[in-house]
């Protein structure tokens, strides 16, 4: 499959257009939109989904075919907050909270991304291994914890924005679903798998949808705030991209895999770290960082990034 191929079949993804779908009904001002509760009810499911369906997986794989690939995981979420710190202080040239706060998004993951590479991955016939939701959960607390701390806040708010990120939602929804598969196994899964295996590419596809309106809300933003930031969020991307890429070969995940750590560590966060920058880097511009993830780098991988590092996993690991 060639990569012209590769990128047709990622454009034409119920999802990938679902977006595009939400970017267009918000540009023709439609009076399309999503209740709160139901975003709100979308991300419960799908996060819980994903942690659930990787603890079923963890439940039969050896701790041996976890390790290396976890350590791996947690160094770059340790690594990732450190680039997008420097790059925004010297690229962008914003101030020391402004850059912590866009540090935090570029080192957490986005959750959505992982599963639209998953889904690109397993529909162009590669294998990712099933625990790939346990490196979705150590992706995505450090980077956070270390942007906070670059962001030299006072102890009070820094230690309440980390009891935020420890206890909000996708955290408590990855982990806890991962807690809930794993003890549960196989069987569990034969329980509801009517409810969390069929449906779960059709809440997805909605969930892009409303994403897609999200994004185009903050296209005027990105033509206020110029060229600077589109390269700052694609370039950082594609660093680290290939560098989840490289470090997924060389824990063995293989193709597949390895595409999707790419993807992973080329995302920025869109549910954790914007509630643990708002408490505890108050100053800094919502409009900035909200902007850069979901404006550049979320569409960015969603139509380019995704097949860009799977080519890369197929080029290196080949």
């Amino acid at each position: 499959m060639d990569a012209l191929e590769l990128l047709r079949l990622n454009l034409l993804s119920p999802m990938v257009l679902a977006y595009f779908l939400g970017i267009a009904a918000r540009l023709l001002k439609s009076d399309l939109a999503f209740p709160e509760a139901l975003y709100t009810a979308l991300s419960i499911y799908l996060l819980f989904a994903i942690g659930f369906k990787g603890g079923v997986e963890l439940s039969h794989t050896p701790l041996a075919v976890v390790l290396l690939p976890a350590l791996l995981t947690l160094a770059l979420g340790l690594f990732r907050p450190f680039p997008a710190y420097l790059l925004a202080r010297r690229f962008l040239k914003v101030g020391r909270e402004d850059a912590a706060a866009l540090a935090a998004h570029y080192g957490s993951v986005s959750a959505v991304t992982f599963l639209a590479a998953l889904t690109f991955v397993q529909a162009v016939g590669d294998a990712a291994p099933g625990f790939m939701p346990t490196l979705v959960a150590l992706l995505e607390v450090p980077g956070i914890v270390v942007a906070l701390l670059l962001g030299k806040r006072r102890e009070g708010r820094l230690g309440e924005a980390l009891h935020e990120v420890l206890t909000g939602k996708s955290v408590v929804l990855l982990l806890g679903g991962l807690l809930v598969g794993l003890l549960s196994g196989e069987e569990g899964m034969k329980k509801v798998e009517a409810f969390f295996v069929e449906p779960f590419q059709g809440a997805l596809t909605l969930f892009l949808l409303d994403l897609g309106m999200v994004a185009a809300s903050r296209l005027s933003v990105l033509r206020q705030v110029g060229l600077r930031l589109v390269l700052f969020g694609v370039g950082l991307a594609l660093f680290h991209g290939a560098l989840g890429v490289y470090l997924g070969l060389l824990a063995g995940l293989g193709v597949g895999g390895a595409a999707v750590l790419g993807a992973m560590a080329a995302s920025a966060s869109s549910i954790a770290a914007p509630a643990a920058v708002r408490i505890a880097l108050p100053e800094a511009n919502p409009s900035l960082y909200l902007t850069a993830s979901l404006a550049v780098t979320f569409p960015f991988n969603l139509v380019l990034g995704i097949p860009l590092y799977r080519a890369l996993a197929v080029l290196w690991g080949g």
